[in-house]
């Protein structure tokens, strides 16, 4: 649907370096954004494309207040920040873009950056149709042709 550009952060140096890492390899060209839901957020960066994961990828340290890492920043519309399990330390691959504020996830999840340019893709494919019952996934693949 276009480009979204994206600044991150100095302030989530093992989130940052770890996405940086993984586009650098081409590992997210290809991927879906497999989850989303207007007026929150946009995820993707599940090689299997099922918000399961690949359990085989590394994992890094939550940057967050609750796992005691300073980070100020909030998700706001636009922000990136990192997918998780339930445990902190869990994110690997799978990011999400929010497509309105959500404070609450402030101090739980390691926002690591945000749109500068591209927020109306980013309304565009939260705008697509989607299927409540499997997980809010498009019924019509969004596909990150390249990272």
């Amino acid at each position: 649907m276009g480009d979204i550009l994206v600044r991150l952060y100095d302030e989530t140096p093992l989130h940052r370096d770890n996405f940086l890492k993984l586009a650098g390899e081409g590992f997210f060209d290809g991927t879906l954004f497999h989850r989303v839901i207007k007026d929150f957020m946009i995820q993707g960066g599940d090689p299997t494309g099922t918000g399961y994961g690949d359990k085989s990828l590394a994992t890094i340290k939550g940057e967050f207040s609750a796992n005691g890492v300073k980070n100020n920043l909030s998700h706001d519309r636009g922000v990136i920040s990192m997918a998780r399990s339930q445990h902190p330390d869990s994110a690997s691959s799978q990011f999400f873009i929010m497509h309105a504020d959500a404070d609450y996830l402030d101090g739980q999840y390691a926002a690591f950056g945000h749109v500068v340019s591209g927020m109306d893709v980013v309304d565009r494919i939260a705008g697509v149709r989607t299927n409540r019952w499997a997980g809010d996934r498009p019924y019509e693949d969004q596909v990150m042709e390249t990272v």
